[in-house]
């Protein structure tokens, strides 16, 4: 595949994860009004966020067999389009079930977009740019996350949250370019062209595909990657979703009822500083892992997020020096991410890689979704402090299961010999 080529698929798939994380973050900003809406606490918005998530968990699982079977490129169009349209139809929402419908659908184009995304990328660059590239692609959501930011300091106070979720709807129009530009990587193209005319043609063709494709994860070669990995997640995800979820509220909630008291519009500014921080860490963690070995990054960064996170809410809470370890936070609590897909997709055969990353990914977040609610329904009872410092050590636990991973070359060895994986 020529450079442009490459640029232009990581191009597509980077921008497919910043409009993800543009259309759910854009969430985290009208909680204050949303709550006013349909009189609803934290309790019920945790909720909400945990339904989306779980949601997020079955449509990744879905797209990561649909992307082994019709296309990475093809299914990054189609999840991009379900979540646009989805935040279109959050902002025609009349009640608080309404809006939970809309928000479950959300999830499901969510869940696929990454790991689809993410295996275009780890399938077309080559082995020794693969770090930098997958870094790149991780960046996308500190830009999504600012993007929504900046739209929320002027949409909600102007025309309110129906009109920042119908601003969700415009990444459905980068799916036209996409189709038109991307093109499905050769090692996929050669896998199906020899596998399709053994497949089965009956209405239940699918669901057998998904039962073997994930039958095949439990493979002995495989069994103990697929577990290890998935428990690796589901801690860094549950630290993740925990923390950096409420982080917008937390910091615009009032000092008396547990948060940092912030106006909405410093807490807006403090979010962007924070997510630019994320930005360089998603970016140069490709960089560190090649200098010092990806397990070796990928634990540093998880262990700095643990001891600076409780920083960061007390200092916040005190309002000093927000500016100096904001962005920190955001560098070494986003930036390990960038780690995922290059680790998930060696670790697997390019018959099952997409069903195996979608899975893993999505098995951890389905298991952490959990996390926005716990956090939500402390928080309404006990204040944002001591939630948010338990949520952080989660990353600690993710830090000592990367170490059961195997190596990349045990990986490989396994990799040459499953030729016999249908």
């Amino acid at each position: 595949m020529t450079s442009a080529r490459l640029r232009l698929t990581l191009a597509a798939a980077t921008m497919g994860w910043a409009l993800d994380a543009f259309d759910f973050t854009l969430f985290l900003f009208a909680i204050p009004q949303l709550a006013s809406t349909f009189n609803f606490g934290t309790g019920f918005a945790g909720f909400i966020l945990t339904c989306t998530l779980i949601c997020s968990a079955i449509g990744g699982l879905v797209f990561g067999v649909l992307a082994d079977k019709h296309g990475r490129a093809r299914m990054l169009s189609v999840t991009i389009i379900i979540y646009s349209l989805a935040s279109l139809g959050s902002a025609t929402a009349q009640d608080e079930w309404q809006l939970l419908l809309w928000r479950c659908l959300l999830g499901l184009g969510m869940g696929g977009e990454w790991a689809t995304g993410a295996t275009l990328v780890a399938e077309t660059w080559p082995p020794h740019k693969r770090n930098k590239a997958l870094a790149l692609m991780q960046s996308g959501w500190a830009l999504g996350f600012i993007a929504s930011a900046l739209l929320s300091q002027y949409v909600l106070p102007a025309w309110g949250w129906r009109a920042l979720f119908a601003f969700g709807a415009l990444p459905a129009l980068v799916t036209f370019w996409i189709r038109a530009k991307i093109e499905e990587p050769h090692e996929w193209l050669v896998h199906r062209a020899r596998t399709a005319l053994d497949e089965p043609k009956h209405d239940l063709a699918f669901f057998d595909s998904m039962g073997q494709q994930i039958a095949a994860l439990f493979d002995p070669r495989w069994r103990r990657s697929f577990i290890t990995a998935s428990a690796m997640v589901a801690c860094v995800m549950f630290g993740v979703w925990g923390f950096f979820t409420w982080l917008p509220a937390f910091l615009a909630t009032p000092s008396d009822k547990g948060g940092a008291g912030l106006t909405f519009l410093k807490s807006v500014n403090w979010t962007i500083a924070l997510q630019s921080g994320a930005f360089i860490g998603y970016v140069s963690f490709g960089w560190v892992a090649d200098a010092i070995g990806r397990k070796r990054a990928y634990s540093i960064y998880l262990v700095m997020a643990a001891i600076l996170a409780p920083i960061f809410v007390h200092l916040a809470k005190s309002g000093s020096s927000l500016m100096l370890i904001g962005p920190l936070v955001g560098l070494f609590g986003h930036g390990h991410f960038s780690a995922l897909a290059p680790m998930l997709s060696e670790l697997f055969p390019v018959q099952i890689r997409a069903t195996a990353q979608s899975t893993i990914y999505n098995t951890g977040r389905g298991i952490s979704a959990s996390a926005p609610w716990l956090i939500g329904a402390m928080a309404e009872r006990y204040g944002f402090s001591a939630p948010l410092i338990a949520a952080s050590g989660f990353f600690v636990a993710a830090a000592i299961a990367v170490h059961m991973l195997p190596d990349q070359k045990t990986a490989s060895r396994w990799r040459e010999s499953a030729s016999d994986v249908s």
